[in-house]
């Protein structure tokens, strides 16, 4: 999930130059869209939405093809739901970081009996990489962009890097070219080029380090109650955990207590009922 933070963290903190990389549109007027789009059963943690002027880009990050809910079938599903949502022209760009001959990685649209939907592809492996070196917000995507040397791609990435006046900028461009460069180099290579103390100290790597040690929690509380409710009642059924696996931390907390009071499946259902439930959090 580090790969989905970084993409999503760079979309959103450098919206312009994503939209002069991708629309060539060079306009000031740019809005990142909180939307309530991730609803069931479509969901992926690195969707970004942009709204310039009277249009939306849609992005969207995978490391590999592979997806729960078709990826094709997901473009589809959200270009539905945004234009429901705004009735504006939207513009679909599904970038992959990870070279693959996955046939899906070259496939451009969604076609039906009767219905079909295109969207753009970009597989970074591909791209040329002068546009990306150009650009401190593209630093971290050019390390995975086409070159006959990666290492002295790489290198370069590391001189721009070094380049950039503002140090917290300067620090958090870094964890992120470290972050994705891990999907193409060793780690050697890495800390080689770059300094670790300056990925430490920045905003997107302590991000990353907190939304992993909340993750890690949560599944540690999520297995410890599906234990429990196995060992008292059996065998639960599979709607009543899949609701419990979107409990929060603090629910699950909740939970773990309450549960010493049931006395059969009907009182867990009785109390998921009356709790509020976040919506499932189905990912890539």
């Amino acid at each position: 999930m580090a790969y989905d933070n970084t993409c999503k963290y760079l979309a959103e903190k450098y919206p312009g130059d994503f939209a002069r990389w991708l629309l060539a549109s060079d306009t000031s007027d740019i809005q990142v869209l909180k939307t309530e789009l991730n609803l069931e059963p479509i969901r992926a943690d690195s969707v970004t939405f942009l709204q310039i002027a009277n249009q939306i880009l849609h992005l969207e990050f995978q490391t590999t093809p592979k997806s729960k809910t078709p990826l094709d079938f997901r473009m589809l599903d959200y270009y539905t739901r945004l234009k429901r949502e705004y009735w504006c022209d939207i513009e679909q760009v599904l970038i992959f970081l990870q070279p693959t001959s996955s046939e899906i990685v070259f496939n451009t649209q969604y076609v039906d009996k009767k219905t079909r939907h295109e969207y753009r592809v970009i597989r970074l492996w591909e791209e040329d990489p002068t546009p990306l070196l150009a650009n401190p917000a593209l630093l971290p995507l050019a390390t995975l962009a086409r070159t006959d040397s990666p290492a002295d791609l790489l290198t370069q990435v590391a001189t721009a890097v070094d380049m950039i006046e503002e140090t917290d900028e300067r620090q958090n461009i870094s964890a992120c070219v470290q972050v994705l460069a891990g999907l193409r180099f060793d780690k050697s290579l890495i800390t080689q080029l770059f300094r670790e103390e300056i990925m430490q100290e920045s905003v997107i790597y302590q991000d990353i380090l907190q939304k992993g040690e909340e993750r890690g929690k949560k599944q540690e509380a999520l297995q410890l109650i599906l234990r429990q409710l196995t060992r008292r009642f059996a065998a639960i059924e599979p709607e009543i955990e899949q609701q419990i696996r979107t409990l929060s931390i603090t629910q699950l907390e909740e939970l773990a207590e309450a549960l010493l009071d049931f006395s059969s499946q009907s009182d867990l259902v009785n109390y998921l009922g009356n709790i509020s439930l976040p919506q499932p959090n189905q990912e890539d």
